[in-house]
């Protein structure tokens, strides 16, 4: 099997980074392991051992450690369990899937029932909202509520909308110049005030040390959509390089009668929601 990581030192450079990423939240955690069709998932329990289950899955090429710094917020209330994608940096079997296909979705079917749920709540952004995005498609009886923040999978940009971020992240790779690593993100962050040293230090760590994932799950038809007729919340980004709010959300009110879906104003594919936005987050997923 391939390795996902560039050499040994380079997976331990990652899982440094992890481990320090958990020690820095400074909350209690348990590392559980589970067994999928695709290979051992590795998943971090954590938040509110008294409240609701929720599922989270994390952005694509990042980990787990990263996310739960991002979505912090959300340990208050719910008895979290936070998934590493598998085949991406992270502490789960080094499996590639293909985001072109629904392997995603049944992979994080077989997380859910391997955690012993016939059904959760979930939350996913990015790359992990395509894959929670997957699992509803084909599975709709076993999400129980979602909250898909700048999701792919829905509506996602042409490629050449992105391909700006191709030549900088070249460039990087033969020179590790700091300006063409700060040219990689910056189309996704939009200024460079939203780039926070987390997110410099966890994207650097994954562009040096890991094979990095750059095809997105792939947009699922409007069929295959309409068959999820449970609570979905969807919050897009108005200035977002690669799922851009204003075709994300044209479908999802198209595909989804039920859903609730919030733009996030003038922000980019990176971007910090506000309090009042991350209450709406809370207050859906409570209901």
């Amino acid at each position: 099997m391939k390795s996902i990581y560039r050499n040994e030192q380079s997976k331990k450079t990652v899982w440094q980074l992890y481990d320090r990423q958990m020690n820095d939240l400074k909350v209690p955690y348990a590392d559980l392991f589970v067994d999928t069709s695709f290979g051992k998932t590795h998943i971090i329990e954590c938040g509110n051992l008294r409240g609701k289950p929720l599922l989270v899955f994390h952005g694509g090429n990042a980990t787990t450690a990263y996310n739960l710094k991002y979505c912090g917020f959300l340990l208050d209330d719910f008895h979290v369990y936070a998934v590493d994608t598998i085949g991406h940096p992270g502490k789960s079997a080094e499996v590639s899937l293909s985001p072109r296909n629904h392997d995603y979705g049944k992979w994080a079917v077989d997380v859910i029932k391997g955690l012993g749920f016939n059904e959760m709540s979930c939350f996913g952004g990015s790359f992990g909202a395509g894959i929670l995005v997957k699992a509803m498609c084909i599975a709709p009886e076993v999400i129980k509520r979602s909250v898909l923040i700048v999701p792919s999978a829905i509506q996602n940009a042409p490629t050449y909308k992105s391909i700006s971020m191709a030549f900088p992240m070249f460039m990087y790779w033969l020179t590790h110049s700091e300006k063409w690593f700060m040219k990689c993100i910056l189309p996704m962050a939009i200024t460079e005030n939203n780039i926070t040293e987390d997110i410099l230090e966890t994207a650097r760590c994954s562009i040096d040390n890991a094979k990095i994932k750059s095809i997105m799950p792939k947009n699922e038809s409007c069929k295959n959509l309409r068959k999820y007729q449970k609570p979905v919340l969807v919050m897009a980004a108005e200035k977002d390089c690669l799922f851009p709010a204003k075709d994300v959300l044209l479908k999802a009110k198209k595909v989804w009668k039920q859903s609730k879906r919030y733009l996030l104003k003038d922000r980019g594919h990176i971007n910090e929601l506000t309090g009042e936005e991350k209450k709406i987050v809370i207050d859906f997923l409570i209901e």
